[in-house]
């Protein structure tokens, strides 16, 4: 069977297209497993959590005895109390346990009783025989545990992890396992996040000995290339491996699941459409702009997920539209409920001591998300809809007619509005102008590097032409023409000839209207607000 890209749970590098995890499970089994660690990968969802525990299981199993327990496949009947609980953690464990050759039902004995009616089925007793036979087998004994936050509300988990914790700070006295590693996407040590607030007893979890997880699972660019290497050795596409390469990490950061969600798109589907029948049209910077522009227009489970967390945290969804839209800067500081809980979802990063979207995916689909909010009930984005088809001309955006009309149409509908208005909501208010003109064709996304409180720079890409443009909040001529310049410099990064700029001028003597600009060899369209 050929190998593809796989975006449906566990990948296998014998079926599957995926990066190298050889260093990276070195750095575990150095790090934490030798060690004696007890920790939890914590990670955002399809973040390939399941992937590298089934491969440093693998990687482990010539010097451990390796468990590898599922909390999903227990259900929530097996957390009704500590009886249910103990006898379906024995089943799972029994069963993962006999898949290492070490290990048969003599050594798996004290547990079974429990089962038979020899023991009673409370955590005490089912550790106390646990501890039995790490003492009798041959290895130490590893136990993997994923999905926990599944099991994470239940009241038996944190009676769980209490018997985990004294069975951890007494194995000098008693067997105990190796080292543990619980995965999920909540950290256990904030078990608040998943409890009910008037359940106050259960906020403070026994999980206070974990060592704290910090190997970046993300994919580098060199990782993305070797993969695609890979597939360029099979299928002979005639790419750029690695302009290839950098263009995808441009636009996931190495976010696992986009990485490979993108390539699927680009291997399976872009020859269904027209121009990219060829592989070696499918596998270019257009290619990867068409499978993102697909991508982002599905309802995945990652970005279900993502809008019900939103919902159901509505401090996190403030912050997020204010980091967006009026480019405020917000130290990351993860004592901050909604900074710690965006992050924990991987939704954001810290860049230079300050909270940044993680990925140019989840940035647009976050715009999109927060814009489609406001499309049924927005003047500015009514008739922008209404006149959509004027601005495209032999299938070409007019980008400066955009800017024309934007100016003429804002004046119309929020004229009479004051100066608080237009920072709060004047470079939004664009994007909702844009985003019918351009909707099924291009996208866009804004340059995290250049967002701030007075600026950012928006990237539309329509049809494989790029359009330039930066939103500005007017700060007195000198600010005005350094940022013309600071447009041009930019302008040359990204090879063109062209910019356009939008000032929300807050001055009562402006003039509103359009003009061009020649900053050097750049021509530059401001519209002014």
């Amino acid at each position: 069977m050929r190998r593809y890209f796989n975006t449906e749970g566990l990948c296998k590098p014998d079926k599957h297209y995926m990066v190298k995890l050889d260093e990276r499970l070195d750095k575990i089994k150095r790090l934490y497993i030798d060690r004696e660690k007890y920790f939890i990968i914590n990670r955002g969802r399809q973040y390939g959590k399941t992937t590298t525990l089934r491969a440093l299981a693998e990687y482990l199993k010539n010097e451990y005895i390796v468990i590898s327990l599922d909390f999903q496949g227990i259900g929530a009947e097996g957390f009704a109390d500590a009886k249910s609980f103990v006898k379906a953690f024995i089943k799972q464990f029994t069963v993962a346990a006999k898949r290492c050759q070490e290990v048969d039902d003599t050594l798996l004995h004290p547990i079974l009783e429990i089962v038979d009616g020899y023991a009673d089925k409370n955590l005490q007793e089912l550790f106390e025989r646990l501890s039995r036979i790490c003492d009798a087998v041959s290895k130490p004994v590893v136990m993997m545990i994923d999905e926990v936050d599944s099991a994470s509300n239940n009241q038996v988990f944190i009676d769980f992890l209490a018997q985990l914790r004294m069975y951890y700070l007494n194995r000098d006295n008693r067997a105990a396992f190796h080292s543990v590693i619980l995965a999920g996407v909540y950290d256990i040590k904030n078990l608040k996040l998943k409890i009910r607030l008037d359940e106050e007893h259960k906020y403070n979890s026994p999980w206070n000995i974990a060592a704290e997880f910090s190997i970046d699972m993300d994919f580098s660019i060199d990782q993305i290339t070797v993969m695609l290497q890979e597939y360029e050795d099979d299928h002979q596409t005639g790419m750029d491996v690695s302009a290839i390469a950098q263009s995808i990490y441009n636009y996931t950061s190495g976010y696992p699941y986009l990485v490979s969600a993108i390539c699927k798109i680009m291997d399976e589907e872009l020859s269904e459409i027209g121009k990219f029948w060829d592989p070696a049209d499918a596998w270019t910077q257009e290619g990867v702009a068409e499978a993102v522009k697909l991508l982002l227009n599905r309802q995945l489970p990652l970005f279900q997920s993502m809008n019900r967390q939103l919902a159901e945290y509505p401090e996190l969804k403030q912050m997020l539209s204010v980091l967006l839209f009026q480019g405020k800067r917000i130290s990351f500081n993860v004592d901050h409920p909604a900074i710690e809980l965006a992050a924990m979802f991987g939704y954001i990063v810290n860049r230079n001591g300050c909270i940044q979207v993680a990925n140019r995916i989840f940035e647009m689909r976050l715009y999109s998300f927060f814009l489609s909010e406001e499309e049924l009930t927005n003047a500015i984005y009514d008739v922008a809809q209404g006149n959509k088809n004027l601005y495209i001309q032999n299938e070409r955006l007019d980008m400066e007619l955009v800017l024309e009309k934007f100016v003429q149409h804002f004046k119309d509908v929020y004229g009479d509005h004051d100066e608080k208005f237009l920072e709060a909501y004047g470079r939004k208010l664009f994007l909702l102008y844009l985003k019918p003109i351009i909707n099924g064709t291009g996208n866009y996304y804004i340059e995290a590097q250049t967002r701030d409180a007075k600026r950012i720079d928006v990237i539309v890409d329509y049809r494989g032409e790029q359009f330039i443009i930066e939103l500005k909040i007017w700060h007195g001529n000198e600010y005005n023409e350094r940022g013309e310049e600071q447009l041009a410099e930019y302008l040359d990064y990204f090879h063109q000839k062209k910019g356009y700029l939008i000032s929300f001028n807050f001055n009562k003597s402006k003039r509103t209207g359009i003009k061009t600009i020649n900053v050097g060899d750049k021509v530059i369209v401001e519209a002014v607000v």
